[in-house]
This record gives structure tokens, sequence and C-alpha cells, in this order.
């Protein structure tokens, strides 16, 4: 099973040679000084930037990756071709990432987690790690039936530079410069931030298992995609800020599109989700009660029941606890009493400062405690051995 550690044979410490166009786009930038900035030049990258931003949030995510809407081939190509004019890689390989990231979202197996590598892994570190040169197509069967997206995986780069060429030809090195690489490097960090930014910094909504955030700040440079946790709470929704006041440009763009025929079949969150009934799914409960279980470290806990103890009673503890094997939490039911042990209205009233308002708020502190009770057992089990 993979590991968010080094693969067998792999070295994620060594930038691959798919990452340097990267850096030299950054790099290029400072080529204003001598190019100079001009007013045709800063509209490109004005417009530039807030029309990739529709593609990436429109295309790359809420079409490719998650099927939010539905559109004709020929508006498919130009969604690809847009969001492709971003560099950042075919809309086949971005999907697949996207959809790994949601499959394994602040776990081990997260491509992005700050939780797990940190922030600045996060926001940019990944991309030059060699394990994300090569997607899993098996996550991307949908999109791979079409020949013209695999065309444009094979050769992902033409409508960047395509992009770049009408810039030089509009307002000369000034407009390639500034126009182009700079609205670029922009769009780049701009959508990096919901990758690191938005599971750091925000509010969270709805419990979903994860650290996804809803951050208003995000949401207006993005044109939406700043309501995180909205969209890890339901994928599907083309429709990402939930409430009246949650500035969705990407989404109103989208519908107005409708209106005349472009796109259609917009899925919407469900409306007991809106409403806070939504009962989440048994993986977001997992891994929310592992999340609350994790507030509370087992090793002091067991030092200090065990230090609490006489010899003969940990001693007798220590044997119904391997009498019980993997029902820790029978064994350990008569020291719920001790101090030292959180109790189950302990490990509530944490859940109620950490999570978002659930119906199946019980469920998980439940499961959480039970969690907590095995991983003391394990500990308590190995005292004095």
């Amino acid at each position: 099973m993979p590991t968010d550690r080094t693969v067998v044979g792999d070295h994620p410490d060594i930038v691959h040679p798919r990452a340097i166009p990267f850096i030299v786009v950054h790099l290029s930038c400072l080529a204003a000084f001598w190019t100079g900035v001009t007013w045709q030049a800063l509209a490109l990258c004005v417009g530039l930037y807030w029309l990739r931003i529709f593609a990436i949030g429109a295309g790359y995510h809420r079409y490719f990756s998650h099927k939010a809407y539905s559109t004709s081939r020929a508006f498919q190509f130009v969604l690809a071709w847009l969001s492709q004019s971003t560099a950042q890689n075919s809309v086949i390989w971005w999907a697949a990432m996207h959809r790994n990231h949601h499959l394994y979202s602040d776990t081990a197996l997260d491509t992005h987690s700050p939780r797990r590598r940190g922030f600045v892994y996060a926001h940019v570190g990944w991309i030059f790690d060699r394990r994300h040169v090569d997607p899993d197509l098996v996550r991307v069967a949908d999109l791979t039936r079409y020949p013209e997206l695999v065309w444009l995986k094979r050769f992902e780069l033409v409508p960047a530079v395509t992009t770049a060429a009408l810039c030089y030809l509009i307002a000369g090195w000034s407009g390639l410069v500034v126009g182009f690489l700079w609205s670029t490097v922009l769009v780049y960090h701009a959508t990096f931030c919901i990758n690191s930014l938005a599971h750091v910094h925000g509010k969270r909504r709805y419990v979903t298992g994860d650290d996804s955030r809803n951050n208003w700040l995000l949401a207006l440079f993005t044109m939406g995609e700043g309501w995180h946790n909205n969209h890890h709470a339901w994928q599907s929704s083309v429709r990402q800020g939930h409430r009246w006041w949650e500035a969705d440009a990407t989404f109103q763009i989208l519908r107005a599109l409708s209106w005349i025929g472009l796109v259609w079949d917009l899925k919407a969150p469900p409306e007991a989700l809106l409403r806070g009934e939504h009962r989440p799914g048994a993986r977001v409960i997992e891994r929310a009660a592992e999340q609350l279980a994790s507030r509370f470290n087992p090793e002091p806990i067991a030092h200090a029941i065990a230090a609490a103890l006489h010899g003969p009673e940990l001693a007798a503890l220590q044997e119904r606890l391997a009498d019980a094997q993997h029902r820790s939490a029978e064994a350990l039911s008569s020291l719920m009493h001790l101090p030292q042990m959180p109790s189950r209205e302990e490990i509530l009233a944490r859940a109620r400062a950490m999570l978002a308002k659930t119906p199946c708020l019980d469920e998980i502190v439940d499961r959480a405690h039970d969690m907590l009770l095995a991983a003391v057992g394990a500990r308590l089990a190995g005292v004095g051995s």
C-alpha cells in the first residue's frame, strides 16, 4: 500500500524535468524590467486572469473533475482548451489528481494536504514531486474515451503557447511577459491557495471528515472556488456558494450559459444539506471520528492510568486487555471512572467545539470514544513490558 513517504525506487526530493517550465515561467516574469509595462499588457493580464480563473473553476474543476453539469462535445473542447491555456497540465491529468484528492482528502494518501506535509508542500511543493507526474488514468476513464482530450493530453502546452503568441502579437514583448506570464503566475497561485489556505483558514459549515474550509476572500479571487467546505460537502454541485451572500461568479456565468443552451443539467446541492439535516456517509463519519480522537493523546493518558493503578491491578488490566485483543473498550470499561480517562461528555464537548453542526454528532463521538479507548488500551498493554 502506498504511503505518504518515498516510494521504493522513487526520488521525490529531486526536481523532475516537467517541473522546470514552472520555475522558468516564474523567473521570466522579471523580464518586465526590460520590456516595460504598457496599459495594453496590463489589460491583457487582468482579462486573462479572470478568463482563465473561470476556466479553472468551470472547466478543470466543476466539469472535468466532478461532472457538475453537462455540455456538448464542442463546448467541452472549448472548456478544455481554455483550461489548458493556464499551463496547469491537461484536463485528464488535472481531473485525475483532483479526484484522488477528494478520495483521500487530508489523509496520508492526499496529493496536497497541509495537515500531512505542511503548508508549503500543499501549496507548491507537490508540483516538484515525481510521484505526481503520471496520474492514475483509471480514475478518468470517462475522459480518455474522447480522442480530442487525449490529443490535448499529448500536446498539453499547445493552448498555453498559442495564448502566449497571441499576447505577443497584440502587445509585443510586454504583452508576452506582463499579459501572459504575469497572469499565468497569478492564476497558478490563486488555484494553489485552494489546496493550501482553504484547508487551513476559514470556517466549516459541514462535517466533511477533512480540513476543508470556506474562505470568502479566496472565493472572491477565484470566482467561487473559495467556498471549499461547501464543495467538499457536496462535490457534484455546480453551485459552491450555498448562501445567497456567498459570491460564486463561476456558477452565475454557467447559469447564464444555460439560458442560451451551451450548458445544461446544472446539479444543485440537496435541500437537506442546505438545512443541515443531511447525514454524511460512513467514510466521512469515520474520518471525522479519527480527527476527534486525535485531539486526545493516548500516550500520557495510558501512563497516567498505569501510575494510578497498583501493581496487581495493572497486571490484571493488562491480562484483560490481552484476552480482549481488539475489544479494548470492553476491557477498559471498568476504568471509565478514573479521572485520567476522558469521559464521553468531554469528548462530546470537544466535538461541539471543533465540528460543524451535524445530525450524526453522537455517532461520531461514540466512534471517537471507542478509538481513544482502543489506542489507550494498546499502550497500557505494553506498559512495563
